[in-house]
């Protein structure tokens, strides 16, 4: 499974209430369209983005059944009766950056914490993974960067609740977007 995941943040002066809401309208056509490949779109509100200044945002998990379902998302999202929401929601956005990301260990969870880690150099990926198995074990689901898009680590562990991790990380707390199309 691949997991296309866009940040972004609202334009300064943009209403948080109107920007939801027509967030919340884009992805709702999103995914009554039926796109062929993607599964879920799930999204958080982030207090801060670390790779977009530290700014408040948002983070839109696309997951897809693979590859060739990006070219079909990225037709999807802007044609067709999806064509006015995205215009919509994107003249209110000032910022965003994304990367794609596939399961590395685990199974797609509803995340409470979001912790993004890069691999200590010199460690074999093997045991870097074998490292976070036991987290893995407990519910957790280990994503790998499969793409550079933007400034994003390369590793993003996602975990039901605070959990003390072997390595550096940057913990970022998730909160789901009420109402959201995925939720």
């Amino acid at each position: 499974m691949l997991a296309y995941v866009f940040w972004h943040v609202p334009r300064e002066g943009a209403a948080a209430y109107e920007y939801e809401s027509l967030h919340r309208e884009f992805h709702a056509v999103l995914q009554r369209s039926n796109v062929n490949g993607l599964t879920r779109v799930k999204v958080h509100r982030l207090a801060a983005i670390p790779w977009l200044g530290g700014r408040a945002g948002y983070e839109d998990w696309h997951l897809l059944e693979g590859s060739a379902a990006l070219d079909v998302l990225n037709r999807a999202a802007v044609s067709g009766m999806r064509q006015v929401p995205h215009d919509r929601i994107a003249a209110l956005a000032a910022d965003g950056t994304a990367g794609l990301y596939g399961v590395r260990l685990g199974r797609p969870i509803d995340p409470r914490m979001a912790y993004w880690l890069a691999k200590p150099a010199g460690m074999a990926y093997a045991d870097f993974e074998a490292s976070l198995a036991p987290l893995v074990a407990e519910g957790c689901c280990l994503w790998g960067r499969r793409m550079t898009l933007g400034p994003t680590p390369e590793f993003c562990l996602h975990a039901p609740g605070a959990r003390l991790l072997p390595h550096p990380a940057i913990a970022i707390e998730t909160t789901p977007l009420p109402g959201d199309a995925g939720s």
